[in-house]
This record gives structure tokens, C-alpha cells and sequence, in this order.
């Protein structure tokens, strides 16, 4: 049964942060806070856990469209091919914020994602994700949660989540209340960006 972590978004606690990346390292799955809805993620550098995601989700890993969540945008060239000076500020304006920008994919790649052509990046605004990423020392790859419940796409309450996932995953944070709009989807692979899935973020930050 998975751990319920209650973690304070204003000054996330150094020690609970701490708890939450020796679950990742040690191949956990986590359900954690951003600026959008719950994600469900996992280190992007540990196999088995990247196969426990993509078989929650019933996807096949390679073909998973899941979003690397990282701290700042320092560590872009790791995962994604050189991007012009135009792209690189779009996403300087827009993160951290509520925007996954798919990006063309670099050919360092973990294993698991060497097919795909592009990938998707999110620094969301949120204190706790940022931290964890930032301790871990490299992105967490993540997944939104989304509810069977057609009426309600996403479940905010993080005590309803826990009740629903505490046997599929490691540990649950309560972060507050999640948001019930995913993140804008903005695909700046090709020449011209494109509006994949308008969500929270403002596309008009093109």
C-alpha cells in the first residue's frame, strides 16, 4: 500500500522532499502535485518503473506519449535536439508554467524513448514538483491521472486519489487541491508552432 505524504506547497519540507526521491531512485511510482492536475511519475532513468507506468496506462512504453518533467530548462540539450533562438524563447516566456512544449528529441534519449522523434517537456510551476525534480538531479518522467468519471476528467482531491491508487503506486503527496485542467499542449517540432490541446496555459504566449 502506498504512503500519503501531506507536503506544504508554500516551503515544501526539506525531509519529506527527500523521502519522495529516495522512493523515485529506488524505482517508486508517485503521485505528486503541479500547476495542473496530478501526475503520476517516476525517475526517468530507472526501467522497471517506466514499464510499471506505461502498463497502468495500458501503452506500450515506447509508443507512450509521457511528458519529461523538469526543474528549469538547464538540462534541455540532454533530451532534446539544438532548438533556435525563437523556440528557446517561447519557452523562457512561458515556464514555469502550465504549457508541455513537445520538442524535437536529442539522440542521448534513455533507451526506452530512442524511437520517438520528439518529446514532451513541462517545468510546471509548482514548488513541490520542482523540488523533487531538482533533488533528484534529473527529470521525472509523468503522466496525468485521469478519472473514469466522465462528468469530472481529472480527480483534484488528493484524499480520493490515494483511495483509488494506494495499491498501484508508492507513495501519494497531498499537495492541496490539483487544478482540473490539464496543461496546453503546444508543439514547437515543425516550423511553425502548433496548438495541440489548449488546457490551462494561455496559448496566446505564442
Amino acid at each position: 500500500m502506498a504512503e500519503f505524504i501531506k507536503i506544504y506547497p508554500e516551503n515544501p519540507n526539506p525531509a519529506a522532499i527527500a523521502k519522495v526521491v529516495k522512493c523515485l531512485k529506488e524505482g517508486g511510482l508517485v503521485i505528486y502535485p503541479t500547476d495542473t492536475v496530478y501526475g503520476l511519475g517516476c525517475d526517468i532513468t530507472n526501467s522497471r518503473a517506466l514499464e510499471k507506468i506505461a502498463k497502468i496506462k495500458g501503452v506500450k512504453l515506447e509508443k507512450a506519449n509521457f511528458s519529461f518533467v523538469c526543474c528549469d530548462l538547464s538540462n534541455l540539450s540532454d533530451y532534446v535536439r539544438q532548438i533556435d533562438t525563437a523556440t528557446f524563447k517561447i519557452l523562457k516566456r512561458a515556464l514555469p508554467g502550465p504549457y508541455t512544449f513537445i520538442l524535437p528529441g536529442s539522440n542521448n534519449l534513455p533507451k526506452e524513448f530512442k524511437k520517438k522523434n520528439t518529446v514532451g517537456i513541462r517545468v510546471p510551476d509548482n514548488a513541490i514538483a520542482l523540488e523533487i525534480v531538482r533533488q533528484l538531479g534529473n527529470p521525472i518522467v509523468s503522466t496525468s491521472i485521469h478519472d473514469d468519471d466522465e462528468v469530472i476528467e481529472y480527480t483534484t482531491d488528493p484524499e480520493l486519489i490515494f483511495e483509488k491508487w494506494q495499491n498501484l503506486v508508492d507513495m501519494v503527496i497531498d499537495g492541496g487541491y490539483g487544478d482540473n485542467h490539464a496543461s496546453t499542449v503546444i508543439d514547437l517540432s515543425g516550423f511553425e508552432p502548433v496548438v495541440v490541446r489548449e488546457g490551462k496555459g494561455d496559448p496566446d504566449i505564442l
